[in-house]
């Protein structure tokens, strides 16, 4: 009768029973070119990962190439080739253990960049790496999956020493704050419908830096500069006021009826910032703040643009009917998380800022300074009329027409003289305008109703009926 174990005896004995299997077990084919690489069992070297967001695969790609040119340092780049490598997330342990992999083409996927550039980033791809002083370690590159919970991009590092493999892996990290393709750009943020180890996956766009003059933002007289000053001035003394031991870290709040022009002012300080990094953030992207954040201080000096903040910032009070309680707390703290030292402005617009958490809108360190945008008054109306007429033949007498949109927005008098030029494309005139074709635009935008006038900032009640009696046209 066989006597029974203990538990102890048989740990020690399932133990021996699995190396004795292991050991039996035929290598993989990556494993014996990893060992022979390595001179070492890879089964048994050390091995580094460090996971990115999806979004820095040009930056780490851009890195990658850096790090395998550098002096002294040669390398041989394997693929993979296996079924349905695309759907899982692989790593150094698959390529060891076989896992239906066999070496193949590396793959490659093209990421867009500024300018039209197109960079071609290694999707999949084993990297056997040797230096000037004859270390060897093994790159693994494993991009995002297509498919599944695992969204990341992750770098996995072997080497005898450990040492080694940190020391590259620091090299990499090294590289991709120098290099980071974002740096410097206007980008906007979303959130793509799958959800990695570290939330929703970021998605960031590329766009052109506006080209926006300053005689073109029309706002009454000292309120372009007040918002100047806070931005572009203080932008060009930023290290004279570190230096000093002053806090780098802004909060500007744009706030005014719609149509008054928030956006267009944003887009003019986009312009005048061009060493700034701009990230844009509304809509769909609001479960992004915290990526923004995070990129925000790494890529400073920067600009985090949020319009439309009333949608997730209200009084604490009426944030049952608006959106969660946490999307207001995360910008807080994102806010109120930045180094002294953090060069970046948080660059807010709304048009209810009545509707505000007060903690957010009256707190220096938070927003700073917030600036009113009115409706136009007189000489603004003049000086949009005249902008809004640029590249037409209007010889036309515009102090009647000033008179008459008193109430009415920035956006609604560019309306007007958009539909009075289509009405002289109609009469095959050209550009040519007459005081007629603005009459005719006034009366189509009042058949649009009330809600068309509030979109287009006319306040109801306000604007006059087009008169009968207004000239100045000369005809040619």
């Amino acid at each position: 009768m066989t006597e029974a174990l203990s538990p102890e005896q048989f740990a020690v004995s399932f133990s021996r029973f699995l190396e004795a299997v292991t050991s039996s077990a035929s290598p993989s084919p990556f494993a014996e070119r990893l060992s022979a690489h390595l001179g070492s069992d890879a089964r048994t070297v050390p091995v580094l990962s460090e996971e990115f967001a999806t979004y820095e695969h040009p930056t780490l790609q851009r890195a990658l190439d850096e790090l395998l040119a550098s002096p002294g340092r040669t390398y041989e780049r394997l693929g993979l080739a296996g079924q349905n490598k695309r759907f899982m997330s692989l790593s150094f342990s698959d390529l060891l253990s076989g896992r239906e992999l066999a070496e193949g083409p590396v793959d490659w996927v093209n990421v867009h960049l500024a300018g039209g550039e197109v960079l071609a980033c290694v999707q999949f791809g084993l990297f056997l790496v040797v230096d000037a002083a004859d270390r060897r370690s093994a790159v693994f590159v494993a991009g995002p999956t297509q498919h599944g919970p695992e969204s990341s991009l992750r770098v996995e590092v072997a080497a005898t020493q450990q040492g080694d493999a940190e020391a590259l892996l620091a090299e990499l990290r090294s590289n991709m704050e120098r290099l980071d393709v974002y740096r410097g750009h206007v980008l906007s943020l979303s959130t793509g419908n799958v959800f990695g180890p570290r939330g929703p996956n970021t998605v960031l766009t590329f766009h052109e830096r506006p080209q926006i003059a300053r005689e073109d933002v029309i706002l009454p007289e000292g309120v372009l500069s007040r918002i100047e000053r806070h931005t572009v001035v203080f932008s060009q003394h930023a290290d004279a006021l570190r230096a000093s031991g002053r806090s780098l870290r802004r909060g500007v709040l744009l706030h005014g009826p719609p149509g008054v022009g928030k956006t267009l002012t944003v887009k003019y300080l986009c312009s005048r910032l061009r060493d700034r990094t701009v990230l844009l953030l509304s809509g769909g992207a609001l479960g992004a703040l915290s990526s923004v954040s995070s990129l925000a201080r790494r890529l400073a000096p920067s600009m985090v643009v949020l319009e439309d903040v009333d949608l997730v910032a209200e009084e604490r009070t009426m944030l049952g009917r608006g959106a969660p309680p946490s999307f207001l707390f995360e910008l807080l703290n994102e806010m109120d998380g930045l180094r002294e030292d953090a060069d970046v402005i948080y660059l807010l617009t709304t048009n209810r800022a009545d509707l505000l958490e007060p903690a957010l809108a009256l707190r220096p360190g938070r927003v700073d300074l917030p600036v009113e945008l009115p409706l136009p008054d007189e000489e603004c109306r003049r000086q949009l009329l005249e902008l809004y007429a640029r590249g037409l033949d209007a010889r036309i007498d515009w102090a009647p027409y000033v008179v008459q949109t008193e109430g009415t927005s920035p956006a609604y008098i560019k309306e007007l003289l958009r539909q009075a030029a289509l009405r002289a494309a109609e009469a095959e005139r050209g550009g040519q305008i007459t005081p007629s074709d603005v009459d005719g635009a006034v009366t189509d935008l009042a058949a649009g109703g009330e809600l068309a006038q509030r979109l287009l900032g006319a306040v109801a009640g306000q604007r006059r009926p087009p008169s009968q009696d207004l000239g100045g046209y000369v005809p040619q």
